[in-house]
C-alpha cells in the first residue's frame, strides 16, 4: 500500500489532533512522483535543515523561539515591558505553565524538524542517483535529527523518540510512548556517530552544510552534559586536531558580522538570509532595530539586573560592546541614540536597521570557542586539577576577549595556579560572558546544578525552583496520550 506523505504532516509536530484530522488535504505527494530523483533527494534535505530557521507565520526555532527558554529562562534576559503577551511575561518570571504557547510552539517545532528528517532518511534510499550523494545526504539528515533531539532531551527530559515519517493519519498511529533519557541520549549518539562520516567541508555554495568536525562537535557537547569526560575529550581533541582548519577570529565581532559568516571559528551555524520572509531571524529577536519612528525611551527592557551582567566585564574585555550596547548610531542620519539600559547588540545589522526582521547574520549554534572550553572544562573534570593544556585552552578564549594574541602567553589576561574548583568557576564565568546571547545559558545552568541558585539572584525572577530545570511537556500533547507522556515534576 502506497505511503501517504501530506504536507501537514510535514509541517506538524509529533501528534495532530481530532480537528486537524478532519481537514481534507489539498495537495499531497506518493511515493509514485516524489523521491524519484537526486534532486528529490536534495531538495527534502533542504527541508530539513529550513526547520531550524523558517517557520512562515511564526517566530522560527532558532531564530527566536528558543530563546525564550534558552535565555529568558535563565538569569541574564527578561520580558521588556514593551512585551505585554502573558505567555511571554510567564517564562521571563518562570512561572509559566504546560499551556504555554511557547512551550508547545518549540515542541511542534522541534519535531517538525524531527519528522522532516524521518521523511529523508525513510525515502531517500529509493531515488535514482549516485550513491554516494545520496548516503551524504542521509546523514544530514541525521545530523539534524540527532542536534534536535538534543535540543529536546535537554528542555523536557525524556521524549518520544520517532525514527520514521508516519504512515498513516490515523491518530493511533502518531501516539508514542515518552523514552528514556538514557535511550534519547543513545539515540542522539547513534545518529551523530553516522554522521561523523560527512565531507570535513564544502564548496562556498554548499558552506553551511553539517559536516563531520559540526557531529564530533555536537557529540562533544552531548558527552559533556552527560558529564562523560573522556568521550567528551576525546570528541573535543578530534575537533581540533582534525584538520578542520577551526580557529578563532582573532577579532570577536567577526562572529557576528553578516561578510564572515560561516568562517573559520563557525563549526555549525543555523543560516539565514536577507529577504527571506517569515524567518525570525535573530536580529529583530531582542530589540526593535528599526529607527522608523524610533524613540529612545525603552526600546527593549531585556535585561533583568545590568550590575550582574553588563558589568561583569573586566576594563578591556571587547566582548562586552560586541554583545550589548548603551548607545547606536543611525548609519543613514548621522543621529545617537542612548538607551536607558543596555541592549543586546550581537545580531544588529547596522546595515539593515529599517527591517531587522530580515537579518543576514547567522545564528552560530556551535563555534570554535565553545570545543576549546568544553575540553577545558572535561580536562579539569576528568583530572580532579587543570592541567597546562587546560590553563591554555581557556586562555586562547581570554587573550582573543581582550584583544591579544591569541597563541601567545600574556601574564596580564592569562590565568594560573588554579585548583579545580577555582579553575570550574574561571570556566562558568568564562561561558557566561563568551555566549551571551547564544542559546548556551540556561543549558549550561542545568547541567552545572546551579539553576536556582544563580537565578534566585535576580529579584524578578525568585519564583524559580527545581522543577525550572525541565520545561513541562506542552498540555497539548498530553491531552492526545497522558499515558504515554507523563508530566515532569512540578506542573
Amino acid at each position: 500500500m502506497k505511503k501517504i506523505i501530506i504536507t501537514l504532516l510535514l509541517s506538524a509536530g509529533l501528534f495532530i489532533s481530532c480537528t486537524d484530522l478532519e481537514v481534507t488535504p489539498t495537495s499531497f505527494v506518493t511515493e509514485d512522483n516524489y523521491f524519484i530523483t537526486q534532486d528529490d533527494a536534495v531538495a527534502s534535505v533542504t527541508a530539513v535543515y529550513a526547520s531550524l530557521s523558517l517557520d512562515p507565520g511564526e517566530q522560527s526555532l532558532f531564530g527566536r523561539n528558543l530563546y525564550f527558554l534558552t535565555d529568558m529562562g535563565s538569569d541574564y534576559a527578561a520580558a521588556g515591558v514593551s512585551a505585554t503577551n502573558p505567555q511571554v511575561r510567564a517564562m521571563s518570571s518562570l512561572t509559566h505553565d504546560a499551556t504555554n504557547d511557547r512551550v508547545q510552539v518549540a515542541w511542534r517545532q522541534i519535531y517538525a524538524g524531527i519528522n522532516r528528517a524521518n521523511v529523508s532518511i525513510d525515502n531517500i534510499p529509493k531515488v535514482t542517483g549516485n550513491e554516494i550523494v545520496k548516503t551524504r545526504l542521509i546523514n544530514e539528515a541525521k545530523f539534524i535529527r540527532g542536534l534536535l533531539y538534543f535540543q529536546a532531551v535537554r528542555i523536557w527530559g525524556g521524549v518520544p523518540i520517532v525514527l520514521h515519517e508516519p504512515t498513516s493519519i490515523q491518530l493511533e498511529s502518531l501516539k508514542s510512548r515518552r523514552a528514556t533519557v538514557e535511550e534519547v541520549y543513545a539515540q542522539i549518539i547513534k545518529d551523530l556517530t553516522d554522521a561523523e562520516s560527512l565531507p570535513a567541508s564544502y564548496t562556498t555554495a554548499d558552506a553551511g552544510r553539517a559536516t563531520s568536525g559540526a557531529a564530533k562537535a555536537i557529540l562533544a557537547k552531548v558527552y559533556l552534559t552527560r558529564k562523560d569526560w573522556a568521550n567528551a575529550i576525546l570528541k573535543a581533541r578530534e575537533v581540533i586536531n582534525g584538520g578542520y582548519g577551526y580557529a578563532l577570529f582573532e577579532n570577536f565581532q567577526d562572529i557576528f558580522t553578516k561578510t564572515k559568516k560561516n568562517g573559520k571559528e563557525h563549526i555549525f551555524s543555523v543560516q539565514f538570509e536577507p529577504n527571506q520572509a517569515g524567518n525570525g531571524s535573530s536580529g529583530s529577536t531582542f530589540q526593535s532595530t528599526s529607527f522608523t519612528g524610533f524613540t529612545a525611551t525603552e526600546p527593549a527592557d531585556i535585561i533583568s539586573d545590568v550590575a550582574l551582567f553588563y558589568d561583569i566585564y573586566q576594563p578591556g574585555d571587547t566582548r562586552r560592546d560586541v554583545s550589548y550596547a548603551k548607545q547606536l548610531l543611525n548609519p543613514t542620519t548621522g543621529t545617537l541614540y542612548t538607551f536607558p539600559k543596555p541592549i543586546f547588540k550581537k545580531y544588529l545589522d547596522l546595515t539593515n536597521l529599517a527591517t531587522p526582521a530580515n537579518v543576514a547574520i547567522n545564528f552560530p549554534l556551535i563555534r570554535y570557542a565553545d570545543i576549546l572550553l568544553s575540553l577545558a572544562e572535561a580536562i579539569n573534570e576528568q583530572n580532579g586539577a587543570p592541567t597546562a593544556e587546560a590553563f591554555e585552552l581557556i586562555n586562547q578564549v581570554r587573550r582573543r576577549a581582550y584583544g591579544k594574541a591569541i597563541t601567545t602567553p600574556d601574564a596580564t589576561v592569562d590565568l594560573a595556579g588554579l585548583n579545580q574548583t577555582s579553575f570550574r568557576a574561571a570556566i562558568q564565568e568564562e561561558r557566561k560572558k563568551e555566549f551571551v546571547q547564544e542559546g548556551q545559558r540556561w543549558f549550561d545552568l542545568v547541567r552545572w546544578g546551579t539553576l536556582v541558585t544563580e537565578v534566585k539572584k535576580v529579584t524578578a525572577k525568585n519564583s524559580v525552583s527545581e522543577r525550572n530545570n525541565l520545561y513541562p511537556i506542552p498540555q497539548s500533547e498530553r491531552n492526545i496520550d497522558p499515558v504515554g507522556l507523563p508530566q515532569n515534576p512540578g506542573y
